[in-house]
This record gives structure tokens, sequence and C-alpha cells, in this order.
């Protein structure tokens, strides 16, 4: 297994991606055998099928690089996302907040572990397809918003519209 830790361009050597990082990463698309430096327009780092690394499997970026910044309550709550071609989450990583009831809310494994498997064409609305939880609910709404808002920007910029 590879992993694309820094790469040349015109001269120049962008940032490794650091060990945490490339564990989050490897997370989202286990079956990945490499993951690009991140792109910078729109941010994100790609996933690449093993074992020749060649053929891009996914997009992995963070909901608080893309423009409009969702906000929770005391502030934005920082998740790394995962998608595949076809714009079906991979899983998501909540990697920050500080949000008062974060810790019951979107801290705990069952919360990101909804999102594995949903569509970008899902509706994301608490209370139906995303669960509720009682005191929190501007922290869930406004997550659940920054990962649907995000991956849909990144569908809509980054990959091919589906075939009949």
């Amino acid at each position: 297994m590879a992993i694309v830790v820094g790469a040349t361009s015109i001269g120049r050597t962008q940032p490794a991606v650091d060990a945490i990082l490339q564990g989050q990463l490897k997370e989202l698309f286990p079956a990945a055998g490499a993951f690009s430096p991140k792109v910078a327009d729109p941010p994100h780092f790609k996933a690449f099928a093993a074992p020749t690394g060649q053929q891009a499997i996914g997009l992995v970026f963070w909901t608080t690089e893309l423009e409009p910044l969702e906000r929770g309550y005391d502030g934005p709550i920082k998740i790394l996302v995962g998608m595949d071609t076809k714009g079906v989450l991979t899983g998501v990583i909540v990697a920050g907040h500080n949000e008062p009831y974060g810790d019951f809310s979107v801290e705990p494994p069952e919360f990101a572990a909804q999102f594995k498997g949903k569509s970008i064409r899902d509706p994301f609305r608490v209370g139906a397809d995303v669960a509720a939880v009682s005191r929190a609910t501007i922290t869930v709404t406004s997550a659940a918003r920054a990962i649907r808002n995000s991956a849909r920007r990144m569908a809509t910029r980054l990959l091919a519209p589906p075939t009949k």
C-alpha cells in the first residue's frame, strides 16, 4: 500500500500529509491504495484504487474549507467527509467543535455512522433521515447541513453527472 505524502509541482514540494490525517483518509477509504496531496480549488484529497493507485475512487474534504461556512451553536464544526465518485458518502469524521452539547450529539460514533452510505440526493433532515438529539438541535442541524451542502458543492464541481 502506498500513500502519497508529498508531490512536486513546478519545482515546489507540497507539504506532507501528517500521520493523523493519513489515518483519517484511510478510515474513509479503506480500500484506497493512495491519496493525492490536497488539491487547492476546491480544497480536497483524491482517493485512488489499489493496487495501481491510478483510478480515482473518491474525494475527501473538510466542511470548514468550503464556502459558505456552516456554523453550529458555537462556531464551525470541523468535519472530514469521504464521498465516492457516484456521490455516496463513504463516511464522516467529526474532528473538532466548540459545541456545548457536542459530547452527546456530534462526538458519539453513532452520529458519524448514520451518514455512511447516504447519497448527496438524500434530504439530510434532522428528525427524518438524520437522528435528532434533544438539547442539541442547532449543533446536529448545522453539522448535517454542513455535510450535505459541502458534499453537494463538491459533487457539482468535481463529479460527472450520472449517465442513464
